[in-house]
């Protein structure tokens, strides 16, 4: 997405920083140090207070903008009304904002990141392991101010309130209210906000977006971007118990018993297996803890094995899982959900009722449906996000809107729950080209061509095939243009081991192989010029696993094309396109989304 700025330059107005100057009066500088994550003893005053902060410095990765960057530790609201105080990060671009009106913000709710202390953004950020620096630094490159809050429960010696949808809202909030209090910011009270998040982020952005007509309505919201929502918990929860993605049940049990100690009391409910469990996903990231707890379901960590569907018979739980259920309010500012169509975490089924029950209460609706899992649909939406946000914050109100829409309901897609985290990319985007070396020429495979694989993270197995139709290129011989039929033709299939760490780490290593074949030359058949045995073409990645969704997967290096033969000029077209040093670049990405 491309931002256009006004070309008139416009400086932070003096009113403004004196404003913020004068309203963070009572905040003070925190400390270095993990000390700055000591909440203090007594908590006064009003939620979105600045209670302290701190220079700071983060690590976005080498194609971030040059960025000022700030923690907070501020005053918000718990899931039950109590004040609590939260930390977090602001990120504003060193760029001059070059408009009439002021920086806008994207209060931007992260997905699920752990229980551990270590996993809060702020730390992760600083340390350069943040698994969605890539949707922030897209925020950022648009010239906005983002302000990403840890949620409730990251400061020292507290546990998080993990999936407590009104805290993590109003978390999301108050960090508005909080970081353009920072002196000298050069932010605006006034400044036009759009709230942004996926997975647990989602969740925030929709409670965000539900709570901030009463509880914030001083922030300029102008629109709200949530994918992957668990909207109904109840329904979400079954659909986790015993699956690839039950370590994020457990994690939500463990942060919603920490915010409804007497509804959910952990201590009786537990067993001794229950405990120690609980004590060790208290000490792992996401990825960690995805992988230990996957596919256990939560009987194995109650006393008398008692089942999830036994426990939702509580009325004490019952009643705080469903305090968690979203569309009971309307979300004023407009809203963009999506979600994957083979999301294997969250299932499509709710999120397409909770766009439903937005739409039953006039909330405006654009719901986008993405090809794939849960994982890619995160990265793969932020310049669909971006582009919507940025029409919000031009002033675009015609949202669109498909409340009214009568299309047939889309059906999910996902791998089957339990057994192996296995990502499956149907007929991927595949943009490659081919260098040959000694005509110093570069060929264009179709637009049409795909990759099609699985990706068996558990077993780190990969299985994949590409497919490529046959085309033409004019490639020049001897200095003359010609026009060459070629077909590349796929050898068994692509095979590797895939496998992704605890840091958000994605590895691959396979290879490719095709037999490529000259169809013609100058639209002239010379019979079956193929190389005499199949070219390899190596697929190794290793990045951030957003690459997955973000157009980043790219698999480049050199091979070699071994001698054509089978026609009457394989000696000549072996001359000119045979032997090492051939260059390829193959970049795989999901198709586009869908409306419904």
């Amino acid at each position: 997405m491309k931002t256009r700025f006004p070309s008139r330059r416009m400086a932070v107005p003096l009113a403004a920083i004196m404003l913020a100057s004068s309203a963070a009066h009572a905040a003070t500088k925190g400390p270095e140090g993990m000390a700055f994550y000591t909440p203090p003893v007594n908590v006064t005053g009003s939620h979105g207070d600045l209670i302290s902060y701190r220079s700071a410095t983060v690590n976005l990765g080498t194609d971030a903008p040059a960025v000022n960057a700030w923690n907070v530790m501020y005053r918000s609201t718990d899931s039950r009304g109590a004040a609590n105080v939260v930390t977090g990060t602001v990120l504003v671009p060193k760029g001059i904002w070059l408009s009439l009106t002021a920086r806008p913000i994207i209060s931007y709710a992260v997905g699920t990141h752990g229980l551990a202390q270590s996993c809060a953004p702020s730390l992760q950020m600083a340390a350069g392991t943040d698994y969605e620096n890539a949707n922030i630094v897209a925020a950022l490159k648009a010239g906005y101010a983002v302000m990403v809050t840890d949620y409730q429960g990251y400061t020292n010696g507290a546990t998080p309130t993990y999936l407590a949808g009104a805290s993590q809202g109003n978390a999301v909030l108050d960090i508005v209210t909080a970081g353009v209090k920072i002196p000298f910011i050069g932010l605006s009270s006034n400044a036009k906000v759009a709230v942004w998040g996926y997975s647990q982020g989602g969740q925030s952005a929709a409670w965000a977006g539900q709570q901030q007509p009463t509880y914030a309505p001083n922030i300029k919201l102008v629109g709200v971007a949530a994918g992957g929502v668990p909207g109904d918990f109840k329904r979400t929860a079954r659909f986790l118990d015993g699956s690839a993605g039950s370590g994020f049940m457990f994690g939500g049990v463990i942060g919603l018993a920490q915010q409804y100690p007497d509804k959910i009391p952990l201590d009786t409910l537990a067993s001794e297996t229950g405990k120690a469990a609980i004590n060790q996903g208290k000490q792992q990231c996401v990825f960690e803890s995805m992988f230990t707890f996957m596919n256990h379901e939560l009987s194995e960590y109650t006393v008398n094995n008692r089942t999830l569907e036994s426990l939702m018979t509580v009325p004490s739980i019952n009643e705080a899982l469903t305090a968690q259920d979203l569309g009971g309010n309307t979300i004023t500012a407009p809203v963009y959900q999506y979600h994957g169509q083979a999301d294997e975490f969250i299932p499509l089924d709710q999120a397409l009722a909770l766009k439903k029950k937005y739409c039953a209460r006039a909330t405006s609706v654009t719901f986008d449906l993405y090809p794939s899992e849960h994982i890619a649909t995160q990265f793969q939406g932020a310049p669909y996000v971006l582009s919507w946000v940025a029409d919000r914050i031009a002033g675009k109100t015609a949202a669109p809107n498909n409340c009214g829409t009568v299309a047939a309901e889309p059906q999910s897609t996902a791998n089957p729950g339990g057994g192996n985290f296995v990502v499956s990319l149907d007929k991927w985007n595949l943009n490659a080209t081919v260098g040959l070396k000694t005509l110093k020429q570069t060929v264009t495979l179709p637009s049409t061509s795909t990759f099609t694989a699985d990706a068996d993270i558990t077993a780190g197995r990969l299985n994949g095939a590409l497919a490529v139709p046959d085309f033409k290129q004019t490639i020049s011989i001897i200095g003359i243009p010609a026009n060459v039929g070629l077909r590349i033709t796929p050898v068994g299939e692509a095979t590797g081991t895939v496998s992704l760490n605890n840091s958000g780490i994605l590895k691959i290593k396979g290879t490719a192989y095709a037999d490529i074949t000259i169809t013609s030359v100058l639209g002239l058949p010379f019979g079956e010029c193929k190389t005499v045995t199949p070219v390899a073409f190596p697929i190794d990645f290793e990045g951030p696993v957003s690459s997955m969704g973000n157009g980043k997967l790219v698999f480049t290096g050199t091979t070699t094309f071994p001698q054509i033969k089978g026609c009457a000029i394989s000696a000549i077209l072996s001359t000119m396109m045979s032997g090492s040093g051939q260059t390829y670049s193959f970049t795989v990405s999901p198709p586009a989304p869908k409306r419904y």
